[in-house]
């Protein structure tokens, strides 16, 4: 799609169509996998409250609009006007401005794009009960689970828990890193810790559009359709607290260059989306099934998060196993089986992370940031990290990017952002020591 609006519905179970033949249809068609791997129903305790299975219906449609309204269509090249429509069960609800308020300002955060959301009421629709997976009992904790060094580091401390209730960690399949992400769990359960440790798998890979062309390449929306997941699952154990658990520093991502503000970076897991989202599941949810999300790292630095793996009993080895690449080689077609090119922003805080921790990073990276043959191009977020961290970074950057919810503390994001620079500030001494021994 290119040029003008773009407008999307989810087809219903009756197919009811908005009137006017301006509406592009999507659905369950529009994903790779079939729906049972894609909801993992069959993995639930109990039913899904109606108010989760409608926020995960709208995280869905909302990321395969995101994916199918291409950036290069319209002017600016990034901000596109999106119109939706999502059948939802509890259409009383949905529909109030209240709610159209909170999701509008939370897709807009994430994504830069300017969105306006219609909801019909979900007919002919029949509430499917859970098939509960033989031994999965009801959970006392939910966190998404990423094969990320942050979610590793969480599950692994919370695996220490002193709960006889099990610990659920939801992870999302990544395509060409499936081996790598069940190596990462399989860690945590190597720890043998007091308390039960259960994954559940889901899935939701885009399939083309039928015009043969690549899909957009930004995905915004995928925090959102991870977290909706999980708020899902979490409803079904009866649990009020989702973990999404990511180092602080990466949370609030400041922007290096002020081309990067905004939703220019990926801001999925900044306070101010997370305070957004929950105002939204408070707006939409029912008493006795509220959940809200909770970010249990956003006072660490990516060095703290990889201390609290070691002292839960992970050794360099699995936290080095891990995936934090904004851009995965393995994702790239003809690309080096490898998780980490070593070069994007996220490789770069893993490896000052690793540093800090281990005071060594045996990581297999695909490229060095400071290396004479590194193509112009991929060089770009290092010489971006080496001029921000000869700047000043000051309050005033703290609140001039994305707002902090009310009952932030803007001084200990600073005081976090300055230890996450002393970290990185590193990695410019292994590179000024890494050229003299070449020039040696």
């Amino acid at each position: 799609m290119t040029g003008h609006d773009a407008f999307l519905w989810w087809r219903g179970h009756r197919g009811d169509r908005p009137r006017g033949d301006h509406w592009r249809e999507i659905g369950e068609e529009a994903f790779q996998e079939k729906e049972r791997r894609i909801t993992g129903r069959h993995r639930l305790p109990g039913p899904v409250p109606d108010w989760a299975e409608d926020l995960f219906r709208v995280a869905r449609a909302a990321f395969i609009a995101d994916k199918y309204v291409r950036r290069t269509g319209v002017r600016d090249r990034w901000t596109r006007r999106i119109s939706l429509g999502v059948p939802v069960t509890e259409h009383e609800r949905w529909h109030s401005a209240t709610v159209r308020t909170h999701l509008t300002a939370l897709l807009q955060i994430l994504t830069g794009d300017l969105w306006n959301v219609d909801f019909r009421p979900l007919t002919g629709y029949q509430v499917q009960e859970a098939m509960p997976f033989p031994g999965y009992p009801r959970a006392s904790e939910v966190a998404l689970f990423s094969g990320g060094l942050d979610s590793l580091g969480w599950a692994a401390t919370r695996s220490r828990a002193d709960d006889p209730r099990p610990l659920l960690l939801v992870m999302f399949r990544e395509i060409g890193l499936l081996r790598l992400q069940q190596r990462v769990y399989e860690a945590v359960e190597r720890l043998d810790g007091p308390r039960p440790v259960m994954l559940l798998p889901m899935s939701q890979t885009p399939t083309g559009d039928g015009s043969g062309l690549r899909l957009e390449t930004s995905s915004r929306t995928r925090g959102l359709l991870y977290a909706a997941g999980a708020i899902r699952a979490a409803a079904a154990h009866g649990v009020d607290t989702v973990h999404i658990p990511e180092n602080g520093q990466l949370a609030i991502n400041p922007p290096l260059t002020p081309a990067r503000s905004a939703a220019c970076s990926t801001r999925s897991v900044h306070p101010w989306t997370l305070d957004r989202l929950n105002a939204l599941t408070a707006a939409v949810g029912d008493a006795d099934s509220a959940v809200q999300v909770v970010n249990p790292l956003a006072r660490l630095t990516k060095g703290e998060v990889c201390m609290t793996g070691r002292a839960a009993g992970l050794a360099p080895a699995d936290l080095e196993s891990t995936l934090s690449c904004g851009r995965p080689p393995a994702r790239r077609s003809g690309g080096p089986p490898l998780a980490n090119c070593g070069v994007c922003f996220p490789c770069l805080v893993r490896r000052s992370g690793l540093l800090h921790a281990n005071g060594t990073d045996g990581t297999r990276y695909e490229a060095s940031p400071w290396s004479d043959d590194l193509p112009l191009d991929r060089g770009t977020d290092w010489r971006a990290l080496q001029q921000w961290l000869h700047g000043r970074y000051a309050l005033t950057d703290v609140l001039t990017d994305i707002p902090l919810p009310l009952d932030s503390d803007p001084a200990m994001v600073l005081d976090l952002i300055g230890r996450g620079r002393k970290e990185l500030a590193r990695l410019l001494r292994l590179s000024d020591a890494a050229g003299a021994a070449d020039a040696a």
